[in-house]
């Protein structure tokens, strides 16, 4: 009788301490939108050129031996495989949490028991030591540990942690996406620069013949030492340009070198396939397929998933932890009567906590759990909204430089013409020398944007690859 009351007294505590709780409980938890456009533009087509793999993708075999490269040594890249690694062993440590625990242990020394004590006036012990003052502590067991994990608590905990090693994964291959990018956008901006350099010595060129003509026609009197002047300023800015683009070449090759893990030297490259460069077409398919190929996006969504556990492994904090523990082994003051029978030791034990008073701690972090949830929903939308505006703007950015790359080549064809035209027009007198500097420095501008204009519609087909969840396979 008297068992049951301490029975029912128990259960009344807990049902009063489940009660406090329930305000906590029915807070709903927040469900993320997953909701996206149906297509990009009008078209439904779900040939998805993400599905392409890299190797695929770019034929220049200079870039895909960088991109190799920089898969196997890239420092940022192996530090991320360590932390996959780290994420793994979590699982691990998490899944022994709820698996019996057992060990063996061994102890020994002397004891001796204060004058005053009950040891101290046994006569027993007394007998026992010889009246010696010391008496010998010699013990070895075996040790078991088990929490019963009836809320689910470590079970969700391991959940959760194998939750964020996928999510460690996928990050892993997020990586490799924007490190294949970068990789690429910055060989592109190389050839740009080896072929702004050759446009630069062409001009030099062509100012130096036209410098020597108006020295000649200066020494005839035709023209004044004002028009030397002039020729000469231009030819020195033009002989300028080269030294910045110098150094962003060397800026450039440096950090190729840093993301494929090498020290500097020489990058191979031909700098005469820049302007003969084409992807095959993009195709975007439909927006709903960024959810699975993009890796950013499924890393958001293992946190989620694993922020949704961390809710039900806090929730169990609330509840009573069951612990079963047992003991068994020799003890005795001499080791040569270990095995004796009656030096057998053994307990077992079973414990029933639950928190009473003072639940701040695991209410904050009940609702801390809660927060983490929210955050990660938000942060999985606005993966995929990010997602969505870089496709779209990508897909916009290939048309508008592909037509900017076209109307630049023609006015570059008409600017270079002109300055055959104008050159023959100053020898006949016809035209004067600010006519010649001036389409000079025209053609000269013009066709260094052509080729900005360029590099920036191949960084828009590097960069919708990369948008639309491609360069991780």
């Amino acid at each position: 009788m008297k068992n049951k009351l301490v029975i029912q007294y128990i259960i009344s505590i807990f049902l009063v301490l489940s009660v406090g709780s329930c305000k906590l409980f029915k807070m709903p938890i927040k469900t993320e939108n997953k909701t996206v456009p149906s297509s990009y533009a009008t078209s439904q087509d779900t040939t998805n050129s993400a599905k392409v793999q890299w190797r695929n993708y770019f034929t220049d075999p200079n870039l895909i031996a960088l991109i190799d490269t920089a898969l196997k040594n890239n420092q940022e890249l192996n530090i991320t495989m360590q932390e996959i690694e780290i994420a793994k062993n979590e699982v691990k440590a998490r899944k022994g949490e709820y698996l019996p625990f057992a060990g063996l242990k061994a102890s020994g020394g002397p004891d001796k028991a204060g004058a005053y004590t009950w040891n101290g006036q046994s006569e027993e012990a007394q007998k026992a030591s010889g009246g010696k003052k010391y008496i010998g502590d010699f013990a070895i067991s075996a040790f078991f540990s088990w929490e019963l994990d009836i809320w689910g608590k470590l079970r969700n905990a391991k959940k959760a942690a194998v939750a964020r090693y996928l999510g460690s994964i996928e990050g892993k291959n997020f990586m490799v996406t924007n490190l294949v990018s970068e990789i690429a956008n910055a060989y592109y901006e190389l050839l740009a620069l080896d072929n702004q350099m050759l446009i630069i010595r062409q001009n030099i060129e062509i100012q130096e013949n036209a410098l020597h003509i108006i020295k000649q026609q200066k020494d005839a009197a035709r023209v004044s030492q004002l028009a030397v002047n002039r020729f000469e300023a231009q030819l020195l800015n033009t002989k300028n340009l080269q030294y910045d683009i110098q150094q962003q070449i060397v800026e450039t090759e440096n950090k190729l070198h840093f993301l494929t893990g090498s020290f500097p030297k020489t990058i191979a490259r031909n700098a005469a396939s820049f302007n003969t460069t084409v992807f095959d077409s993009i195709s975007a398919g439909i927006p709903s397929q960024l959810l699975e190929n993009r890796p950013d996006i499924r890393q958001a969504e293992q946190e989620l998933i694993a922020s949704k556990l961390d809710i039900k492994s806090a929730k169990a904090n609330f509840f009573p932890n069951v612990r079963l523990s047992a003991e068994v082994g020799f003890q005795a003051f001499n080791p040569a009567v270990w095995f004796n029978p009656t030096s057998l030791i053994y307990s077992v034990f079973g414990d029933l906590m639950a928190p009473l008073i003072n639940r701040n701690a695991i209410v904050a972090a009940y609702k801390t759990s809660r927060a983490k949830q929210i955050q990660a929903v938000y942060n999985y939308e606005k993966t995929i909204l990010n997602a969505y505006v870089e496709v779209v703007n990508q897909l916009s950015g290939i048309k508008n430089y592909s037509q900017s790359v076209d109307t630049k080549t023609k006015e570059v064809d008409i600017l270079v013409q002109s300055i055959g035209i104008s050159d023959n027009l100053f020898k006949s007198a016809r035209a004067d020398y600010m006519e010649v500097l001036l389409t000079q420095r025209e053609a000269l501008d013009s066709r260094m944007e052509l080729i900005e204009i360029k590099k920036k519609q191949l960084n828009a087909e590097v960069n919708v690859y990369k948008a639309l969840g491609g360069g991780w396979k």
